[in-house]
């Protein structure tokens, strides 16, 4: 039976199986099944071991999806970096296939097509905000990749009002109408 915490995890490991990014998700209010699954990965120990058998079992595959430790895994990997989504053996493989495209195609948008390990640790900022717009406490909210990309990228900065290639603010009021007298003087001649 799936519900709307159909997300367990979102990793980002290297080629080596190392984490560069991940994030473990559990349904809030008591969804007992599926946290009853995912108690086995709740110490970090836990975690590590799962990422590596998970890297080892994908290294060097073909596959977009496999059963891993009775979860559904979808996979895609770019140059050194692998990303993965995780979730429960009942949970509909094409859905998490469309995540894991959105969010690799978000991540190659906000990375200026330069997605591999130096750049998402060098903004791992974005790589965070992007896997918080796509997935929120294991429930998928977004993955249409430019909408993702779009809520991550900072708002364009106020552009000043310039006159003469100097900010308003900063001319004085003589300066100001002098430039302007120039200018108004070249176009009535």
């Amino acid at each position: 039976m799936t519900s709307e915490y159909s997300v367990e995890a979102v990793l980002l490991l290297d080629k080596d199986g190392k984490r560069l990014f991940t994030k473990y998700y559990s349904p809030p209010h008591g969804d007992v099944q599926s946290h009853e699954q995912l108690q086995t990965l709740t110490t970090l120990k836990d975690q590590q071991t799962f990422e590596k058998g998970l890297a080892q079992k994908t290294h060097r595959q073909n596959g977009d999806v496999i059963i891993f430790d009775n979860k559904v895994v979808v996979y895609k990997t770019v140059v050194d970096v692998t990303l993965y989504v995780v979730g429960s053996f009942e949970e509909n493989e094409v859905m998490l296939y469309q995540l894991v495209a959105g969010i690799k195609d978000a991540l190659e948008i906000l990375l200026k097509h330069s997605f591999d390990k130096r750049s998402v640790l060098e903004h791992f900022d974005l790589v965070a905000l992007a896997i918080d717009e796509a997935v929120d406490s294991g429930v998928i909210l977004e993955i249409d990749p430019v909408v993702i990309a779009s809520r991550v990228t900072p708002a364009p900065a106020k552009e000043s009002i310039a006159y003469g290639g100097v900010e308003i603010n900063e001319q004085t009021i003589s300066n100001v109408y002098q430039k302007w007298s120039q200018r108004a003087g070249k176009f009535f001649s």
